[in-house]
């Protein structure tokens, strides 16, 4: 998908990523030349998805959605919260690399969200910068779910949020959006079954 030199539309990479999803729920990935293939993007990249997503060992983006060296530009932090740093590793990948797809993908069971859940102060002020960054999104959802179904729609509230501060905090990025150049997805990745499941879908 990276060393494409015709860009293809934004839903026929998401549909893309979404063949790859199947392949990897399924036990079938694609058998891949990765010796050949580093050689030929040695010098050069263009990746035409960006992945934010959390920094969870058991979510890595080119292995569930069943891509490979070169396909995707991934930024990753607990929460896969939006922070500075992370929104111009995502300026980079738009402005210099050509990317033009933008997924935010959370997951079930995200640790960072339970956390911040649970309201209890953290042991540094490094975690509690991570928690802090998601309680805007667990205040909007818990005054109608308690318990695990507060953590689920925390979660998925902050998929949106971390969306929503990607835009809010960069001139490029929103640039690109109004101009048709970046599209954004919103996703959840389900840790049991290994699908990824959309989420932005009503709003389009």
């Amino acid at each position: 998908m990276g060393t494409a030199q015709q860009v293809p539309s934004a839903q026929a990479i998401w549909a893309a990523l979404m063949e790859g999803n199947k392949r990897f729920v399924a036990g079938r990935p694609k058998a891949r030349d990765l010796v050949g293939l580093r050689s030929s993007l040695a010098k050069s990249q263009h990746p035409n998805v960006v992945v934010l997503t959390c920094s969870d060992s058991r979510v890595a983006p080119e292995v569930l959605f069943d891509q490979s060296l070169g396909d995707l530009f991934v930024v990753r932090s607990a929460g896969n919260i939006a922070d500075a740093v992370g929104v111009g590793s995502i300026e980079y990948a738009v402005e210099h690399l050509g990317s033009s797809v933008l997924v935010i993908l959370g997951h079930t069971k995200c640790g960072a969200v339970t956390a911040a859940c649970s309201e209890e102060k953290m042991p540094t002020p490094n975690l509690q910068a991570i928690v802090d960054k998601i309680g805007p999104a667990v205040s909007r959802v818990g005054e109608s779910v308690k318990g695990d179904a507060l953590v689920e729609a925390a979660i998925k509230e902050n998929v949106h949020q971390s969306a929503e501060d990607v835009l809010a905090s960069s001139e490029v990025l929103r640039h690109f959006v109004e101009q048709g150049k970046l599209t954004l997805f919103e996703a959840e990745y389900q840790l049991d079954t290994g699908e990824v499941i959309r989420l932005d879908a009503g709003r389009e």
